[in-house]
């Protein structure tokens, strides 16, 4: 018995699906000859042998040193690839590493996003991805809020680990989230990026950053923590790398 969901719709001729919703989402893309899509280099899954793809850097506003940077400290891909359709229509399968959910963010002259760098898979033409915007404060002892700034006007596809919460801020109204937690937030929201308490409270609670966000505007929340996941991951990895280590050097 499958009860999973899938989401459809159209960015013109271009048509969409998000399959197998909320856990192990795919993206497939229908894309109509001499038409494109923009992704994330490594999230393509499968392609039609019409498809023609071509890789180049993220340029940013600060060329490839810039893209550089933000690849090497972001953690996120140095490279995007624009899958366009030659000789008639051709599909792209698109996922990411997270297990979760893919959600569709529309993108327009009025109103952008401000997303989670690792989140980003695929944006449809039009959509102009900032990746050197330096809106976000930078977090204190290494912790960086790396996040991608989406404008122009079209749809961007956002993968987030665990399931999607969606909140809508009235005029004045905030959220507070934990920073690992933000998957993505509209750009008319106002917010603020500070430790969670005072410095006792961020180093003995475990929590960290937060950001506090003030509306109106929409707020994505992935459910799942991808750090909490590697620590309590590593509980049980850990034991079995120390024993290993020392049984080496006992040899």
């Amino acid at each position: 018995m499958n009860n999973s969901q899938s989401i459809t719709g159209s960015r013109g001729d271009l048509k969409y699906e998000i399959k197998y919703r909320p856990s192990y989402s795919l993206l497939e893309v229908i894309i109509p000859n001499g038409e494109h899509i923009t992704a994330e280099a490594g999230a393509m899954t499968y392609m039609s042998g019409s498809i023609r793809v071509e890789t180049h850097t993220r340029k940013g506003r600060s060329g490839i040193w810039g893209a550089i940077k933000v690849s090497i400290l972001g953690g996120e891909s140095l490279f995007i690839t624009d899958y366009i359709a030659e000789g008639g229509s051709g599909k792209v399968g698109f996922v990411s590493a997270p297990l979760g959910d893919i959600t569709r963010l529309e993108v327009t002259s009025s109103k952008g996003y401000i997303i989670q760098s690792a989140g980003y898979i695929a944006s449809t033409k039009g959509v102009q991805l900032d990746t050197k915007w330096q809106g976000f404060t930078k977090g204190l002892f290494g912790q960086n809020l790396f996040m991608i700034k989406t404008m122009g006007e079209g749809d961007v596809f956002v993968n987030t680990f665990g399931a999607i919460d969606k909140h809508v801020l009235k005029s004045g109204e905030n959220l507070i989230v934990d920073n690992y937690h933000l998957a993505a937030l509209s750009d008319t929201c106002e917010y603020d990026v500070r430790m969670f308490g005072g410095l006792k409270s961020t180093l003995l609670g475990g929590e960290g950053f937060v950001t506090e966000v003030k509306g109106p505007g929409e707020v994505y929340i992935q459910t799942k923590n991808v750090q909490e996941f590697v620590n309590w991951l590593w509980r049980y990895i850990a034991p079995k790398v120390q024993s290993r280590a020392h049984y080496k050097r006992v040899l």
